[in-house]
């Protein structure tokens, strides 16, 4: 009974969709105030219609109500409750229904808390953003039910797949695509105001905490994500530019550049048309992760579903709303007309230069991931891009930014000189130099990337504290602390996102550049040496019974150079009987420094295990970095002036019909 009140809960949403996508739109264009107005209660009702049908299917999948298709592909009594729930978007269907409750939520989010805006702006926004939920109504709907019955329920289910059933991968998802929906709310934001004919410093505010809003949550899932796949897939590495983790961190790219196109908007009424697309361009990347994830043209360990025929239906859906919008902006963007004029040496000009780059190194690696597929249709070869283009293509853009980024941060708007922001930055550039030679002398014989690398990110972190100290002005030390507390957040959230992308980009070059790996046929109690550690197999346990799984299981211990022990490794292979599947489970013993990371092989044919080791440096700073570049966001987020969008803008005549700017 609670499936088909989900299912028909379902249905409803979509009904509500429809009508929120149309009244409110008709009415903003006749100036009709009641029929703007229905769009917050709809917005609200489809939010808990939405609501209603997920917490249904979570409900089958924690009962193992095994008369449910999905349950069945997806489930098994033997699996621990946290796998049961996650097991809810751990499959197409499912994670398409968390993905329009997330698409919901912004659009309730939107009208509860939209009050600021003029009423017919919220209105289009409310009902192009209902138009995105429509579309994937009828998405799962007409494609994709969760709520399909049996009609022959067997006794289990056949269990969710084995690498799924981790904690890094239960809050991945939902981070994901809480970054990837929340695009929805910019390109909502800029479908409306291309609708109005009207971008103004008022827009430029209301469009930017939604899209620091998903950039957040983007790079918490992409932390997340990255940081399973370093311990769970028992590769060694952190990020291999699959073709799903490039889904994920295109949006990522395009978000950052819009945040700072939307500074400039704000600040200065400049780069209106460029903020415009980047929004379109934002969402449209999600779109494209979607696609790629779910149509099965791009082979990945990570996608969801092989299935072209579903993956024509999302391609019509990116067609219809991304063509859509660049016809629209091909149309308005003239009235587009940038307000403010700035010098070639500014901060304008630094943050044009911040979005080329951001933009560039977006389409490069968009490029590098559908090209298999380009070759493939047009002259029928079989390529691989692998993480050597990636790294050679992407790698100078990142460079590039870096350097670039704590100057313009520096520069003053409208008009700057250089030569007085280069100045300040001495004392940083001076200390990234020294850390980068110092880099180079104790590790002599490696690639020259790492060290430049090195200096880049301490350029970064150094940088972007001189810019916050710069801000408290002139006076003597305990005065500028002063006034460096009551700084607005956003400054301080501006100054600790930038030093987090420094501090992920120094574990990222030591990572790579410094690390020790080690592959050989260990015996039982003959220990060896890697790096600066001596390594030592004890013992290996095989049948071991776990939750519903069955481990081989390694005892491995870890000595300093004197002999004393500092840590107690357990790798595992495991084998998931239902799903009859592997997983490799990585020994890690995780430090401030670095890593001690060990995995288990195969038994050899003449005594011992293969066994795998490597010694990473600084590792844990990749995540690290991720952290306080989401806590820089959080914290620009909490801002006063984010939460009140601008006051100025009610004052201002409602327009009617479709004027023009």
């Amino acid at each position: 009974m609670i499936t088909e009140l989900g299912h028909f809960a379902l249905i409803l949403a979509f009904m509500v969709a429809v009508f929120q996508m149309i009244v409110p739109l008709v009415g903003a264009h006749r100036g009709n105030p009641a029929w703007m107005a229905v769009a917050e209660p709809a917005a609200t009702t489809q939010f808990l219609l939405t609501a209603f049908s997920f917490a249904a299917l979570t409900h089958a999948f924690v009962t193992s109500d095994f008369s449910l298709n999905l349950v069945v592909a997806n489930s098994h009594t033997d699996k621990p409750l946290l796998y049961k729930i996650t097991g809810v978007w751990g499959n197409h269907e499912g994670s398409l229904l968390l993905w329009v409750l997330i698409l919901t939520l912004f659009g309730a989010c939107a009208a509860w808390f939209g009050g600021n805006l003029p009423p017919s702006l919220r209105a289009r926004v409310l009902a192009v953003q209902s138009s995105v939920a429509a579309a994937f109504f009828a998405f799962i709907l007409f494609t994709s039910n969760p709520f399909l019955r049996l009609e022959f329920p067997p006794f289990d289910g056949q269990d969710l797949n084995p690498l799924l059933q981790d904690p890094g991968l239960a809050f991945h998802p939902p981070f994901l695509y809480l970054g990837y929906v929340g695009l929805s709310m910019a390109f909502s934001f800029a479908v409306a105001a291309l609708i109005e004919g009207r971008v103004d410093a008022a827009w430029g505010r209301w469009v930017r905490p939604w899209t620091l809003a998903a950039w957040l949550f983007l790079t918490v899932g992409i932390g997340l994500g990255s940081w399973w796949a370093y311990y769970e897939l028992g590769w060694g590495g952190f990020w291999f530019w699959d073709p799903v983790e490039n889904a994920s961190f295109m949006p990522w790219l395009i978000g950052a550049a819009l945040l700072h196109s939307a500074i400039v908007v704000e600040k200065r009424e400049a780069m209106k048309s460029w903020t415009i697309l980047l929004a379109i361009l934002a969402f449209g990347f999600s779109l494209i992760g979607t696609f790629i994830v779910r149509s099965g043209v791009l082979t990945s360990v990570h996608a969801f579903a092989n299935d072209p025929e579903r993956g024509v239906f999302i391609l019509m859906i990116l067609g219809f709303f991304m063509g859509g919008a660049l016809l629209l902006f091909a149309l308005r963007a003239g009235a587009m007309e940038a307000k403010g004029v700035f010098s070639t040496v500014s901060r304008e000009s630094g943050l044009v230069v911040n979005n080329l780059l951001l933009a560039v190194s977006t389409f490069v690696v968009f490029i590098g991931t559908i090209w298999p597929l380009i070759a493939e249709m047009f002259w029928g070869r079989t390529v691989s891009v692998g993480p050597p283009f990636f790294n050679m293509a992407f790698t100078p853009f990142v460079f590039a930014l870096s350097v670039a980024l704590p100057i313009g941060a520096m520069l003053p708007w409208k008009r700057a000189k250089i030569g007085r922001a280069v100045r300040a930055l001495i004392p940083a550039m001076v200390l990234a130099l020294a850390l980068g030679l110092l880099a180079w002398a104790v590790f002599t014989g490696h690639s020259a990337l790492a060290p430049i690398g090195v200096g880049l990110s301490v350029w970064l972190v150094a940088g972007a504290v001189t810019d916050l100290w710069s801000r408290t002005g002139r006076g003597d030390i305990a005065s500028r602390f002063g006034r460096l507390w009551r700084l607005p957040r956003a400054d301080w959230g501006k100054t600790v996102a930038h030093a987090g992308v420094g501090i992920t980009m120094f574990g990222v070059v030591a990572l790579t550049g410094y690390q020790v790996e080690d592959i050989r046929v260990a015996q039982e109690g003959d220990p060896y040496r890697v790096g600066a550690y001596e390594i030592e197999l004890l013992s290996v346990e095989e049948n071991v019974q776990g939750p519903n799984y069955i481990s081989t299981l390694a005892h491995i211990a870890v000595r300093e150079a004197d002999g004393r022990e500092i840590a107690l490794l357990h790798p595992e292979r495991r084998i998931y009987p239902v799903a009859g599947m592997p997983t490799t489970e990585a020994g890690i013993d995780n430090g401030f420094t670095r890593d001690v990371y060990v995995t288990l092989g195969d038994p050899q044919t003449g005594g011992g295990w293969a066994v795998r080791t490597w010694i990473k440096p600084f590792a844990n700073w990749i995540w690290g970095g991720t952290i306080i570049m989401a806590l820089g966001g959080l914290l620009s987020l909490s801002d006063r002036r984010y939460r009140f969008a601008a006051g100025a803008a009610k004052a201002r005549p409602e327009p009617q019909g479709v004027p023009a700017e």
